[in-house]
C-alpha cells in the first residue's frame, strides 16, 4: 500500500492518509488481519509527526475499520466488521444509482437494465 500525501490539496495530512488507508481496505488492496505499518514507521516515511498518523489511525479504528493491538500494532478489520459492510453498500448503492440514471438516460427499461445486471454478475464469477 503506497500512501501518497499533498501539502496543496487543502486536505488535513491525517484525513489524506485515513481516506487512503480505507480505500485500500475497501478495495481489497490490504488484506484482513494484515498489520499496517507502525506509527513511527508511517510518520517516518511520510515524514510527518506521528501525531498526524495516530490521529489518522485513531480515526480509522473509531469508524471500524482497523483495531488497535496493545504493543502488538493496528490490524485490518475482517470484511465482517459492521461498518466496512456499511461502507461497501453504500458504494454499491451509489454505482447503481448512477447505473440507473445512465440506463434512464439511455432509455433502458428496468427489465433490461437488470437483465445486464445478471449478465455482468455471472460474467464476474467466471472470472
Amino acid at each position: 500500500m503506497k500512501i501518497i500525501i499533498s501539502n496543496t490539496s487543502g486536505i488535513p495530512i491525517y484525513e489524506q492518509i485515513k481516506e487512503q488507508i480505507k480505500s485500500a481496505i475497501l478495495s481489497g488492496e490490504v488484506e484482513e488481519n494484515e498489520l499496517l505499518p507502525s506509527l513511527r514507521q508511517l510518520a517516518r516515511d511520510l515524514k510527518i509527526s506521528v501525531l498526524t498518523t495516530t490521529r489518522a489511525y485513531t480515526e480509522l479504528e473509531q469508524e471500524g475499520f482497523v483495531t488497535n493491538v496493545q504493543g502488538k500494532g493496528c490490524y485490518v478489520m475482517g470484511r465482517g466488521s459492521e461498518l466496512i459492510r456499511e461502507q461497501l453498500l453504500r458504494e454499491v448503492e451509489d454505482n447503481l444509482t448512477a447505473a440507473i440514471k445512465a440506463a434512464g438516460r439511455a432509455g433502458i427499461s428496468e427489465e433490461e437494465l437488470v437483465k445486464m445486471l445478471g449478465i455482468l454478475m455471472e460474467e464476474d464469477e467466471n472470472e
